[in-house]
Parts: structure tokens; C-alpha cells; sequence
């Protein structure tokens, strides 16, 4: 697989120390309403103050849409990378550059971002998307990074039936016709990770997550895998998110012998943990990490020779050799400096912006308001040429068509893809493992009652038929 150039020594150049503050540059403030066309603030502009009604497609407004990640706290080591790529994103459809190239904006209006820091607090996530909503009145919201701000924040979207668009992998088990999954759903990274750890590692897993619903809700789609395999589990340990001491849980892993480990830790954690297995002289090689959370974001910030030989398994990774992908690189370091890596999540934030785009595109060529009933019915069946390859927002359940992908990481920081599908897999949002044949289906776009139907048959694999 070719590798896309990293700057020689620029990792070991950048400690966790300086990576993190660099991560938190926009703590000045909780929330900045931020104006992506010239003429300043919106809420100051009378052209563009919050009105109660959704800009009409061929008015002068600015399109209002809510950037809402963590910036500060023990989160934003990953979620300022998705904040990044959603301006980024931003600013290519204002500017008609990039996948936009040839246009400017929405049929002529500018999106402007209102971007709020809820510090990696899962009750001021909730408190945050009122504001935008009620406050700002934001068309749609683009944000949440872990599944305790994104179930925070549910209940608000789906009574005042406004939308979010959500880019993380996450544990399944929901369908929500208010959200639109850009992450990937459980088979789109669980189902195919933990055969391949039996096949390569064998059959005993030690399984560690930070202790809360995703990690622990995984975990629990993976342990099912595992024994469904012929595996055994052999431990099952979890710390409080933004612990940074592990020795009492490494013990447990010497003593358990276990052939891998499948890390489902978040945030500070997880150079935290690579760094002290390795210290206790656990390597890559005596007992190798299947990770969910851990991207090239984590890797840079604890240095690369502590994930080398480790494994992680995530639609996208920088080393994806597409076309799209090489631009999509070369522009985020255009913009955020040529040190900074790209990773699956931000990949994620940035399909789901154009997904947006697209919708509001499309309403805009109807003459429709950007409404949530437009932008829903706009939004599902989207396709878009992503860095990862062609991916499709599916119209049955509002998941989206990943690819999934295994990287082996390399002493460069960097990811040597060891599995890829061929195409984009379509979305399951429950466990098959768990809930056999139970699937999710909006049988109209806006229906917002129960969407789960259970088939009582097993699921098989389908494919975007454009990879």
C-alpha cells in the first residue's frame, strides 16, 4: 500500500505535552459564534440575526449550522481534529474549492459556523445544542465525539425534531430518524476485527475500555464475537475516562496471558496506556493491541514507537491510496500545518459536512426551506467521493456505507493497511452477534416512531455497488 510522506522527525519533534496545548487553542472562550463570510459576527448582523424561521433557499441569509466538539478537557486530543476538518469543509463549500469546486456555498449563500467548546462535559453538551437551537437557530448541528455527549444531546434533537449529524464509530444499538450516522456502525469495524485476531493472534482476548456506555456497549459486541469464534475472554477491565495510570490493570493482563488486547480506551487514556504496557516490557510482539479508538491523532501524541506493531481497526486511514485522499491530506496541512496528521474521525466530520451540503444543495435547487423534514428527506441516499472511497448516507437507517479497514501501525506513526474491504459495507446498526436479524428501517423519512424491524434471519454482507 503506498504511504502518503510524513516530515521526517516532526513526531518525535512534538510531545503530548505540545500536542495537547496545541489541541485547545480555542479555550479562550466556550462559545464563539464564528462568521465564515466577511461582515463579522452574525448574531451582530441584522441581516443574518436568529429569526424563528428557517432561511428560504433563494434568500440573502446566511445558513446558521451549529460546530459543537470539545476543545479542551480530556477529549479534545481527538476532538479538535474534527472540529478542523469540519471547517475545513466549511470553508471549501464558501469558497467553491476542494469537492466544491465549481460552485460558492449554497446556491449562492454562505454557510456560518456557530461554534461552541462544551469542554468535554457531557451535560454541557446538552445545555450547548438548547442553545444553538433555541438561541442561535441554527439549521442543523455537526458535532459530539462520544456516545455519552451524543445520548446527552439525543433527547433535545429529537424533541424539538431538529438534526445532528454525528461522525464517530460508535456501539450500534440505536436509530434515531434525528441523527445521521457518519461513524462506523458495530460491522463496520467490530465484525471483521476480531476474527482476524483469532486468525492472526489467537483466541484468548483481554479486553479494556474507558468506563462509560461506548467502550463498555462494545466491548460487549466484541466478547460476543470472540466466543462466537471458539474464543475465550480472559479479562474485561475498565478505568474512568482520562485515567493516565494503569499498572494494577497491566498486572491483570500479565497474569491473564492473554494472546491480544482489544482497547476500547478514549481520549488521554490511550497514550497513557500504550505507554506504561510497554514500560512494564509488554511489546507489539509479546501481545498486540486491536484498537477501536486509536488513530494516527492518538499516535503522534505519545510517539510513534509506543503503538509500532500495534493494530487498529477504522474506515479510514492517512495511508488510504486514493486520489481523494491524497488532496484531502495535502489540503488540511495547507490549512493546519504540515505536522498535522489526518484520521478516521475527522475523515467522518468531513464526509458528514458535504452530506450536508449536498442536502442543503439539493433543497436549494427546490426552492425548499432548509427545514428538518427537507434536510432529512435531502440528506438520506447522499453520495459523496471521500478520502476513504465512494460512500452513500443509506436512506434505510441514516448509518452510512464505510469501508472497513485493519492498519498495522509503523514506526513512522503511520498505519500499513493489513485488511480492506472492497467496497463500502452497508450500514447494521444492532449487533448481529447480539440481536440476529434485527435491523433498522425509516420506512418514510420522516416517520419518528419505532424504526426496529426483526427479521429473524441473519444479515448478509452487502456492498456500495460503486467503490
Amino acid at each position: 500500500m503506498k504511504k502518503l510522506p510524513h516530515p521526517k522527525g516532526l513526531l518525535s519533534a512534538i510531545t503530548r505535552r505540545r500536542f495537547i496545548q496545541y489541541s485547545s487553542l480555542a479555550a479562550a472562550s466556550s462559545i464563539v459564534v464564528a462568521c465564515t463570510k466577511s461582515g463579522g459576527d452574525a448574531a451582530k448582523d441584522p441581516a443574518t440575526a436568529p429569526t424563528g424561521a428557517a432561511p428560504t433557499a433563494d434568500g440573502k441569509k446566511g445558513i446558521k449550522v451549529g460546530v459543537m466538539y470539545s476543545t479542551t478537557g480530556s477529549i479534545a486530543i481527538v476532538e479538535k481534529s474534527l472540529q478542523d476538518a469540519t471547517f475545513l469543509a466549511i470553508d471549501q463549500i464558501n469558497e467553491g474549492t476542494g469537492p466544491w469546486a465549481g460552485k460558492k456555498g449554497i446556491d449562492g449563500q454562505m454557510l456560518e459556523k456557530v461554534v461552541v467548546n462544551p469542554d468535554s462535559n457531557w451535560d454541557l453538551y446538552n445545555q450547548m445544542s438548547k442553545r444553538l437551537i433555541d438561541e442561535d437557530k441554527v439549521v442543523c448541528v455537526l458535532g459530539c465525539y462520544t456516545s455519552a455527549s451524543r445520548k446527552s444531546v439525543l433527547p433535545v434533537f429529537e424533541e424539538k425534531d431538529r438534526l445532528l449529524y454525528y461522525p464517530v464509530y460508535y456501539e450500534g444499538n440505536e436509530c434515531s430518524s434525528n441523527v445521521f450516522y457518519t461513524g462506523a456502525a458495530p460491522n463496520q469495524q467490530i465484525t471483521d476485527s476480531i476474527p482476524y485476531c483469532i486468525k492472526n493472534f489467537g483466541k484468548k482476548g483481554f479486553f479494556i475500555g474507558s468506563d462509560y456506555i461506548y467502550p463498555k456497549e462494545s466491548n460487549r459486541i466484541a466478547k460476543a464475537e470472540l466466543v462466537n469464534g471458539g474464543g475465550t475472554v480472559v479479562g474485561d477491565e475498565y478505568a474512568a475516562l482520562g485515567t493516565t495510570e494503569f499498572i494494577t490493570i497491566i498486572n491483570k493482563i500479565k497474569q491473564a496471558k492473554p494472546n491480544f488486547i482489544l482497547s476500547n480506551l478514549v481520549g488521554d487514556s490511550i497514550p497513557a496506556f500504550y505507554k506504561q504496557l510497554k514500560d512494564a516490557g509488554i511489546t507489539s510482539k509479546d501481545i498486540p493491541i486491536m484498537a477501536f479508538p486509536t488513530t494516527e491523532e492518538e499516535i503522534q501524541a505519545m510517539g510513534p514507537e509506543f503503538a509500532e506493531g500495534h493494530f487498529s481497526s477504522f474506515n479510514y486511514f492517512q495511508t488510504v491510496d486514493t486520489p481523494e485522499n491524497k488532496a484531502f491530506v495535502e489540503q488540511f496541512r495547507a490549512k493546519f500545518g504540515n505536522e498535522r496528521v489526518t484520521n478516521g474521525v475527522m475523515e467522518a466530520a468531513y464526509i458528514q459536512t458535504f452530506f450536508m451540503a449536498q442536502a442543503m444543495e439539493k433543497c436549494a435547487k427546490e426552492k425548499k426551506e432548509f427545514t428538518t423534514a427537507n434536510l432529512r428527506e435531502a440528506t438520506r441516499g447522499q453520495e459523496f467521493k471521500a478520502p476513504q472511497g465512494t460512500v452513500k448516507s443509506d436512506p434505510d437507517n441514516y448509518h452510512t456505507y464505510l469501508y472497513s479497514r485493519i492498519g498495522k501501525w509503523t514506526a513512522d506513526g503511520q498505519a500499513e493497511i493489513v485488511f480492506s474491504t472492497k467496497a463500502a459495507v452497508k450500514p447494521i446498526p444492532w449487533s448481529q452477534a447480539l440481536y440476529k436479524g434485527r435491523i433498522c428501517v425509516h420506512k418514510t423519512p420522516d416517520e419518528r416512531g419505532n424504526s426496529i424491524v426483526e427479521t429473524k434471519k441473519p444479515i448478509p454482507v452487502a456492498f456500495l455497488d460503486k467503490p
